[in-house]
């Protein structure tokens, strides 16, 4: 299985490998912002929430600037600078000391990271064809996953509020880690510019239609939908909802978070590939919608670890491992799936427009999910917000049903019927 999600290309090969390395650095913070703003650094939960949603916002502006980018001069010279800003602005996290510090910071971390989502699936999406990409894509998933998760391990193990030099160490070596794709994109020179048809029109010629084409398609229009929804509901808690409401309501340690996003990694490296080989000639809408489904059993099994709470510590700390666990299921079904119909519906002309509009959908979420968080989980013990998580990702579920009627069997993943020969009648006289 391994060797069929493979891409073809060796050249896609090392850029696989450069998300790997980068995604160990990222594994050893991931988890820990909000512990490290607030018990570390004294920002109140609000004013940390808010200093992550800056982090989003400032993304969510720079975020199509970077699409257009990409379109007009190619991944490659977008990426590359992107990378080293993430890597500075990651460093300076361990120098934070206040409120305005931090919204400092984080503003140079979202120009950093604006454009390097985008820029990398374009670059991947450039080096693999129709037939292997959601297998590749897939493929990327896992191995960052195993990367933070490795990370995540690390970190779980060293990292203590008692001593902030731990914190300040794994922020370091998260921002060495950002240099290793930059390193490997550089030794392929030729990989991640214009194709050739936009370079032989000039630099200067925008591609037919920018963001307002992108805008007209309606497909891609409520792919968006249903991925601001869901994420919204998902992704953008497991940082800040999912963290704080384990610490403050279930009352485990931040030791259990880290182990219960290690869990998160290995059924997320255990069953990916496994879970490619399923999805194979399935439809993609259909495994969307499951996806918001095995959210939903993540989120109500960790509402359900805060009803056992102090009462049962070992209890309360399976509950959210295994919430995490879940929900790493449901990411594997969903990682080569969004990019590869983002890619599926978008010209070789806009690809950075419609891989640049594909993440915005977590430049917006990561606005409304921290900010909204704490007071949700402030309110009646965390019932609250349990209650919102949970609906939201049942409707986004609905959303990916609806969009099934909008796509072709090919974009849709299911195989083309082959039409039955009619057979030959020789006429008899």
């Amino acid at each position: 299985m391994l060797r069929r999600a493979l891409p073809a290309r060796p050249e896609a090969r090392r850029i696989l490998l450069g998300t790997l390395l980068s995604a160990v650095g990222r594994g050893l913070t991931l988890p820990f912002l909000f512990i490290y703003l607030t018990d570390v650094r004294g920002l109140t939960d609000a004013r940390a929430g808010l200093v992550i949603g800056w982090f989003g916002a400032v993304t969510l502006v720079l975020s199509p600037l970077g699409g257009t980018l990409i379109d007009r001069f190619g991944a490659r010279r977008v990426v590359l600078p992107c990378l080293v800003v993430e890597a500075v602005g990651t460093g300076s996290l361990a120098l934070v000391d206040s409120t305005a510090s931090a919204f400092g910071v984080m503003t140079l971390v979202a120009v950093g990271s604006s454009a390097i989502w985008a820029g990398q699936n374009t670059i991947l999406a450039s080096l693999t064809g129709d037939g292997e990409r959601q297998r590749v894509f897939g493929l990327n998933f896992a191995l960052l996953n195993l990367g933070i998760g490795v990370g995540g391990l690390i970190s779980g193990a060293v990292v203590d509020v008692a001593r902030p030099a731990t914190f300040q160490a794994v922020y370091l070596l998260d921002a060495v880690s950002y240099l290793t794709p930059a390193l490997i994109l550089l030794t392929l020179p030729h990989v991640g510019r214009r194709p050739a048809m936009a370079a032989d029109a000039g630099d200067a010629a925008p591609a037919a239609g920018g963001y307002l084409a992108v805008l007209r398609d309606r497909p891609f229009r409520r792919l968006v939908v249903f991925g601001l929804v869901l994420t919204t509901c998902g992704y953008a808690q497991i940082e800040v909802g999912f963290a704080a409401y384990s610490v403050r309501v279930v009352e485990v340690t931040p030791r259990v978070v880290a182990w219960a996003l290690a869990a998160n990694t290995v059924m997320i490296v255990l069953s990916q590939l496994l879970v490619l080989r399923r999805l194979e000639g399935r439809s993609r809408t259909g495994a969307l919608a499951a996806v918001g489904a095995v959210f939903a059993v993540a989120w109500l099994v960790l509402g359900a670890a805060g009803v056992v709470g102090g009462g049962n510590a070992l209890l309360a700390a399976l509950g959210v491992v295994a919430c995490s666990a879940i929900f790493g299921f449901g990411e594997t079904m969903l990682s080569p799936i969004m990019p590869a119909l983002t890619n599926a519906l978008a010209t070789d002309e806009l690809r950075g427009r419609y891989n640049a509009m594909s993440s915005m959908i977590f430049g917006i979420s990561g606005v409304v999910g921290p900010v909204t968080a704490g007071p949700l989980i402030g309110a009646a013990g965390g019932r609250v917000w349990v209650a919102v998580v949970v609906g939201g990702c049942l409707a986004a579920s609905l959303l990916a049903l609806s969009l099934r009627p909008l796509l072709s069997t090919a974009q849709d993943g299911r195989p083309t019927p082959t039409p039955t020969p009619t057979p030959h009648l020789t006429p008899t006289t």
